[in-house]
């Protein structure tokens, strides 16, 4: 397994303080990413409820409904999404090709993003949300 740098994403470092919001976070990030990244939150916010609202958690973006719905961060070769291990559980066989981990998706900068995927992951965290599963 490829060790990481502790600085080894697009947010800021640690002497810089964290980004005050998720148009900070996106500017401090280089292209390719940065695309990505907008993908993901467009594709995020299409299909979240329309209360939900974008933060920054962890030092990260994140929405927010009902509880967290979802991070998403850039790193040097792929920008992740993390919409909890239950959620990368239920869809594991359509994650197939996709580097995964207990609680995050890697979406390599150099290929188009599966938005259509994206969008299911996050309507089945609305609905474990909803439901106050998955919390």
């Amino acid at each position: 397994m490829k060790e990481r740098k502790a600085n080894d994403c697009g947010a800021p470092a640690k002497g810089k303080g964290a980004p005050k919001n998720v148009d900070e976070y996106l500017a401090g990030v280089p292209e390719p990413a940065r695309s990505t990244l907008k993908k993901i939150r467009a594709a995020i916010r299409s299909a979240a409820p329309q209360e939900a609202t974008e933060t920054i958690s962890y030092r990260i973006p994140a929405f927010k409904y009902k509880g967290v719905l979802a991070w998403y961060a850039a790193f040097s070769d792929h920008c992740s999404l993390f919409p909890t291990a239950a959620v990368i559980e239920a869809f594991k066989k359509e994650l197939k090709g996709f580097v995964t981990s207990k609680g995050t998706i890697q979406f390599p900068t150099d290929k188009p993003l599966p938005t259509a995927l994206v969008k299911k992951l996050v309507k089945a965290r609305v609905t474990q949300l909803k439901s106050k599963k998955g919390r």
